[in-house]
C-alpha cells in the first residue's frame, strides 16, 4: 500500500539563499524550495532593499517536503548541520541581518518540534556558543527575483560558487548522504 503524498512547508534561512537552495534541493522528499524573504516588516522587498538590512529580512528558502518521505528532524539536521547557528547576524562573510539563522514555521506541531530539537542540542551541547537561531512563525514569504533561482547550477565556477557553496555540497555529501536523492 502506498502512502498517500502529503506535502508540508517550513521556511529555513541560514545565510546564503543560494546555499541553501542549493543544499535542500538535493535531499530525498524535498519536492520544491524556493528561495526568497522573509521576516521583515517590508512588502515585497528586492534583493536591493534586502540587500541593505532595512527591511528586516532574512534571505530564506521554503522548503516544500514530503514528511512520508524525509521528516522534519532530518531537515533540522541538515539545517543545523551546513550553517552555524551561533552567530548572530553572520554566516561567514556574509554579514548583516538578512543572513541570520532563523526558522518561521507554518503549524504549532513545527513549532514545537522546532523548539523540542533546540532544546535537545542544548542539552548535549552541541555547539560551543549560545544557539542564536531566531524561530518564528512564518507571516510573509516573498519569493526572490528569478536570476536566484538555481543560482548555483548556472553560475558554478563563479568565485563565490567554488568558494563557499561547492565546499558547502561536499560537506552536505559527507554528513547527509543517506538523505541525499539518487
Amino acid at each position: 500500500m502506498m502512502l498517500s503524498q502529503k506535502i508540508e512547508t517550513i521556511v529555513l534561512g541560514e545565510g546564503c539563499f543560494w546555499c541553501s537552495e542549493s543544499s535542500f534541493s538535493r535531499l530525498k522528499g524535498v519536492k520544491k524550495v524556493s528561495s526568497g524573504y522573509a521576516g521583515g516588516h517590508l512588502a515585497n522587498p528586492t534583493y536591493e532593499q534586502v540587500s541593505n538590512g532595512t527591511t528586516g529580512h532574512a534571505e530564506v528558502i521554503k522548503v516544500e517536503y514530503d514528511p512520508n518521505i524525509i521528516r522534519l528532524d532530518q531537515l533540522l539536521d541538515v539545517f543545523f548541520g551546513t550553517h552555524d547557528p551561533t552567530t548572530l547576524n553572520r554566516q561567514g562573510s556574509d554579514i548583516g541581518e538578512q543572513y541570520r539563522s532563523i526558522i518561521l514555521y507554518t503549524s504549532e506541531e513545527q513549532k514545537m518540534a522546532v523548539e523540542s530539537y533546540i532544546k535537545n542540542l542544548l542539552n548535549n551541547k552541541i555547539f560551543d556558543k549560545p544557539i542564536v537561531t531566531e524561530v518564528k512563525p512564518l507571516d510573509n514569504f516573498y519569493e526572490a527575483e528569478g536570476y536566484h533561482v538555481h543560482y548555483y547550477e548556472g553560475h558554478a565556477e563563479e568565485p563565490y560558487c567554488r568558494l563557499v557553496i561547492s565546499p558547502k555540497l561536499s560537506k552536505l555529501r559527507a554528513r547527509f548522504a543517506s538523505l541525499i536523492r539518487d
